[in-house]
């Protein structure tokens, strides 16, 4: 069973955990400086990020939830307000992918974007990550690629 979890410092530790186990950084953060992998400043830049974004009152921008999977961190979903409009963003742990987690959780994603009143529900991913690509043509997207960008947008009934 997958559920999202609201983003609360006790999440986000096991939002951390779940990265570190899963995922390389640049796959779920912005670069930092510094060799490869879970360094202890990546670490510290990983809960800077969420926290200023999420969780902080005076610079939250989105609505954070890690994902859960039989009661097991498995990845973040983010919503993201822009005008009438929500961008989501899902990550997942290596072993987290291919097992139709991504479906429910954006399944979920939309029916926040819809209780909450927005108008569109936007996405974007790469060129390349045809799962991603698949997921959101599945869910009736419209999609337009601008070199490796693809963009997704699904008008929402109110």
């Amino acid at each position: 069973m997958t559920s999202l979890t609201p983003l609360d410092e006790a999440a986000l530790a096991r939002l951390l955990e779940a990265a570190e186990a899963g995922a390389d950084p640049l796959e779920v953060m912005p670069p930092v400086d510094g060799p490869p992998g879970w360094t202890p400043a990546r670490r510290a830049a990983f809960l800077a990020f969420h926290r200023a974004r999420s969780l902080d009152p005076a610079t939250a921008v989105e609505r954070t939830w890690v994902i859960d999977t039989d009661g097991t961190a498995v990845g973040a979903a983010r919503l993201e307000p822009h005008g009438d409009a929500v961008e989501a963003g899902i990550w997942l742990t290596r072993a987290a992918r291919g097992r139709g987690i991504g479906r429910q959780v954006t399944a979920l994603l939309l029916a926040e974007a819809r209780a909450g009143g927005a108008a569109r529900f936007i996405a974007t991913t790469t060129a390349g990550n045809a799962g991603a690509r698949s997921l959101l043509a599945g869910i009736g997207a419209a999609l337009t690629a601008d070199g490796d960008e693809v963009s997704a947008v699904v008008p929402l009934e109110p």
